[in-house]
C-alpha cells in the first residue's frame, strides 16, 4: 500500500513506519479500499495490480471545513459567522442562518486555546436537521500576540476569558430544519461553553463533533447535558425539535468536579426504552447507572466494584447489553491496562472479554458482531486478533515483529511501582536506563513530569518503541523516570481529587517520594544530582519543584509552563481549582498556586522556554515568572522561540538539543558536543517529547 500511495501522491513521501491513515473503508463491493491520510483521500484497488488513485482535486482557494451529514449528501460549514450547507453532488450552497456576526456566530469553535474554522454541530439521523449553537463572545476579554518580523509585526487577537472574569463564553442552543430553513431557538437561558469531560464543547470525538448532545432516532427530540461554570453540576435535558420546549430529566452535583468518563462521553439517550444510561463517580469509581427517562429516577446501578468504566463503546439496546472499556478492575495487574467488558442493563452477567494481562485497543466491526483486539504492554510487542462478542478468538491477525528494533540495541523501559507521599498508595511509572548501563557507576536522575490533573506523566500502557525522548536522554548518562502521581486520572475519584483546589501541588510530593524510594532501592541512582523537565503543565510543575524543593532538584527545564493559572484560559483551572475567590485583603485562592510568588527560592539551574506565538499558554505566563526572578536577583536561563506555538513545530529539534545539553552540562557535569545536530528522524521523534497541553485529555 505504501508504494501505491506514494505513486499516487509523490508529495506524501511516507513509509510503513510513518504511515498513519486516519480512515479506512471498503468500497465498490469490497474491491476497493478508501484511505484517508491527513487531508488526502485515495481509492486503492485490491486487485492484483494494487494501485491507488488520489481523489482530491488541487485547488489554490481555501475550502471551508465541512461537517458531513450521515447520508454523506450534504456538508455544513461556516462562512462569515453564519452556517451554510453544500449539496455534495451539485455543489449548490445554501445559507441557513443570517444573523451571525463576529463574536456571535453559529457553530464556531473559538474558545480561548481552541481556534478552528470547523463547524461544531450534530446532524439528525435522517440528515434533515442540525443541532448547533450561536456562540456569544461579545463581552469576553481578548488576548494578543505579536509576530517576530523585520517589518511591521502582525497582531494576533482572539477572545480568551481568564479565571475570574465576569464575562465568559456562552452558547445559545438552536435546531435548524433544512427542509423549511426554520431556526428553533431552545427555550432556556444561554448555556456555559462547557463539556462533561473537558474545557470545550468538543474535544474527544473529532474536530467537529458536538459532544454531550444526542438525537432521538426519529429526530423529533434532542437530549443534551448542560455543565455549570465550575463543572460541579450537570443537567440532563430533552428538547422538542419542533417548538424548542426543554424538559429537565435529571441532574447530578459533585462536591469538586464531575466528569462523564475518561475517553468519550459515556451518558446515552435511550428513548426507545424510555431510559438514560448515566455515568457517575459517586461511589469513588466511575460506574454506569440506568435512569428512567420520564421521571429521572434511578432504576439500578449497572457496574460495581473497584476500577473505572472509561468508555462505553457500544450499547445493544435490543439485547440490553453494554460493551465498555475499563481500567483497574483486574486485581494484580497494572491499573492502567485497558480491558473490554460486557454487562447487561440490569447489572448482571458482567464479563471480561479480553483476558490477557495486557493493554487492549479495541475496534468494533460496522455491524458490531466482531471486534479487533490489539494487546500489548510497554515491554512486549502487540498481537492482533479478531474476537466474537463473547471474547472468543475468531482469527489471529498479526504479531508485531521487533527483531530489527532489538538488533539495533533497543531496550524496553522498566516498569516501576513506588509509594506516594502518604507511604501507602501505589504509584506506577517507568524507568529508562542507558543501554550501556553499568551497575557499579552512579547516575544522575531526571524526572519527566506532567502533573495533570486531566492526565499523567507516562501516557498509554500500549507498546511503543519510544516514549518521547526519555530513552534518548537516558543514553546521555542519566536514569530517567516518569511517575503518575496522585491527582492524575484513571484511578479512583479520591485519587484524582488529591490536590483539587491546589494546582501548585503538581504531584511534586509524590515525585520526590518516588525518586527517594528508587534511590534507596538502587544504589546506582545519585539522588544528589536530581533534575526535572516538563512541557506546559509539566513546565509549571518543573518550576514549582525547583522553588518548593530547591535543595532536592538541582536542574530544571520548564517549557511553555502555565505558571499562573490566572493568566490561562478560564475553564481549565476553574474546573480543577474552583472559581476565583477574592479575599478582603486583596489576596485570592489562586495566589498559592502562582510560581512567581516563590521564585525567590531558586537555588539550582533553571532553563525557561516558550514560543512567542503560543496561543494555548500565552508567553506572558513565563514572562511573569521572568520578571519575578529578575526582581529576586536570581540567575536563570531563558529561551524564547520566535513565532513558535505551543508545540514549537520546526524548532522542536533545537529545543530537544538544548534540553540534552543543559542536563549534560549542569546535572552530569560534562561538556556537551557543540551545536550537535539531530538527524531528521530523531527530530521527528523528539517532537513527541511534550506532555499534553492543558486542554488535552490523555491522548498521547
Amino acid at each position: 500500500m505504501v508504494d501505491a500511495l506514494n505513486a499516487a501522491s509523490p508529495k506524501l513521501k511516507t513509509d510503513a513506519v510513518r504511515l498513519k491513515p486516519t480512515e479506512l473503508a471498503f468500497s465498490d463491493a469490497g474491491r476497493k479500499l478508501r484511505v484517508t491520510v491527513g487531508s488526502s483521500n485515495f481509492d486503492c484497488s485490491l486487485a492484483a495490480s494494487y494501485t491507488c488513485t488520489g481523489l482530491d482535486k488541487p485547488s489554490t482557494a481555501k475550502q471551508p471545513s465541512m461537517n458531513l451529514s450521515p447520508d454523506k449528501t450534504k456538508g455544513a460549514f461556516i462562512r462569515d459567522w453564519n452556517l451554510w450547507v453544500r449539496d455534495i453532488a451539485s455543489g449548490t450552497e445554501t445559507q441557513l442562518t443570517t444573523d451571525g456576526v463576529k463574536d456571535f456566530g453559529y457553530a464556531t469553535d473559538n474558545a480561548g486555546w481552541k481556534q478552528s474554522d470547523a463547524a461544531i454541530l450534530l446532524w439528525s439521523p435522517d440528515s434533515k436537521k442540525i443541532a448547533t449553537f450561536q456562540q456569544d463572545q461579545r463581552r469576553d476579554g481578548e488576548m494578543y500576540l505579536v509576530s517576530v518580523t523585520n517589518g511591521h509585526p502582525v497582531l494576533k487577537t482572539w477572545k480568551s476569558p481568564l479565571v475570574g472574569d465576569v464575562n465568559v463564553t456562552m452558547i445559545e442552543r438552536v435546531i435548524i430544519s433544512l427542509d423549511t430553513r426554520k431556526i428553533v431557538r431552545l427555550k432556556m437561558p444561554p448555556d456555559q461553553h462547557r463539556g462533561t469531560i473537558c474545557d470545550d464543547v468538543t474535544c474527544r470525538g473529532g474536530n467537529s463533533t458536538w459532544e454531550d448532545v444526542e438525537w432521538s432516532p426519529d429526530a423529533k427530540h434532542m437530549a443534551f447535558v448542560s455543565t455549570s461554570r465550575d463543572h460541579k453540576q450537570e443537567w440532563l435535558r430533552v428538547a422538542d425539535a419542533t417548538n424548542g420546549e426543554v424538559r429537565e430529566v435529571m441532574q447530578e452535583t459533585a462536591p469538586k468536579f464531575y466528569e462523564s468518563g475518561d475517553g468519550m462521553v459515556n451518558w446515552h439517550y435511550l428513548p426507545g426504552s424510555n431510559e438514560v444510561l448515566w455515568f457517575s463517580e459517586r461511589d469513588n469509581w466511575g460506574q454506569l447507572y440506568l435512569y428512567d427517562l420520564s421521571t429521572g429516577k434511578l432504576k439500578n446501578q449497572i457496574t460495581h466494584g473497584d476500577g473505572n468504566v472509561t468508555q462505553v463503546l457500544h450499547v445493544d439496546e435490543k439485547n440490553r447489553v453494554i460493551y465498555f472499556l475499563g481500567v483497574g478492575k483486574e486485581a494484580g495487574r497494572d491499573p492502567y491496562f485497558v480491558h473490554l467488558y460486557s454487562v447487561r442493563f440490569d447489572g448482571s452477567d458482567q464479563k471480561l472479554l479480553t483476558p490477557e494481562d495486557a493493554n487492549h485497543e479495541i475496534a468494533f466491526s460496522p455491524k458490531f458482531d466482531f471486534f479487533t483486539d490489539i494487546a500489548s504492554t510497554p515491554v512486549t510487542p502487540a498481537t492482533t486478533v479478531v474476537r466474537t462478542l463473547t471474547g472468543a478468538v475468531e482469527m489471529e491477525v498479526a504479531k508485531q515483529d521487533i527483531s530489527a528494533l532489538t538488533a539495533a540495541g533497543w531496550v524496553p523501559p522498566v516498569p516501576i511501582t513506588v509509594k506516594a507521599r502518604d507511604g501507602k498508595t501505589d504509584l506506577y511509572g517507568f524507568m529508562f536506563k542507558p543501554t550501556s548501563f553499568d551497575a557499579t557507576k552512579k547516575y544522575p536522575i531526571v524526572n519527566n513530569v506532567y502533573p495533570g490533573p486531566q492526565t499523567g506523566s507516562c501516557g498509554s500502557r500500549a507498546f511503543a518503541a519510544a516514549h518521547r525522548d526519555n530513552q534518548a536522554l537516558a543514553e546521555l548518562g542519566f536514569i530517567v523516570v516518569c511517575i503518575d502521581g496522585m491527582g492524575t486520572n484513571l484511578r479512583s475519584k479520591s485519587f484524582h481529587e488529591a490536590y483539587y483546589g491546589n494546582l501548585g501541588d503538581n504531584t511534586i510530593p509524590d515525585q520526590v517520594a518516588g525518586m527517594k524510594e528508587l534511590a534507596a532501592k538502587y544504589p546506582w541512582i545519585d539522588l544528589d544530582r536530581a533534575g526535572m523537565y516538563g512541557h506546559s503543565g509539566g513546565g509549571n510543575a518543573t518550576a514549582a519543584a525547583m522553588f518548593n524543593y530547591p535543595d532536592f532538584f538541582k536542574v530544571g527545564i520548564a517549557e511553555s509552563g502555565n505558571h499562573d493559572q490566572r493568566d490561562y484560559e478560564d475553564d481549565w483551572a476553574e474546573k480543577w481549582a474552583g472559581l476565583l475567590v477574592k479575599n478582603a485583603d486583596g489576596t485570592t485562592n489562586y495566589d498559592s498556586q502562582a510560581n512567581q510568588y516563590i521564585a525567590k527560592n531558586l537555588k539550582g539551574h533553571l532553563l525557561l522556554a516558550h514560543g512567542t506565538m503560543d496561543d494555548n499558554v500565552p508567553p506572558n505566563n513565563t514572562l511573569v515568572l521572568v520578571d519575578a526572578l529578575i526582581k529576586a536577583n536570581k540567575d536563570f536561563d531563558l529561551l524564547m522561540i520566535p513565532n513558535a506555538a505551543h508545540g514549537y513545530g520546526a524548532a522542536s529539534q533545537y529545543m530537544t538539543r538544548r534540553r540534552w545539553d543543559y542536563f549534560v552540562r549542569y546535572l552530569a557535569g560534562d561538556v556537551p558536543p557543540k551545536e550537535y545536530e539531530l538527524k531528521p528522524y530523531a527530530a521527528a521523534m523528539s517532537s513527541l517529547n511534550s506532555g499534553p497541553s492543558e486542554d488535552e485529555e490523555a491522548t498521547e
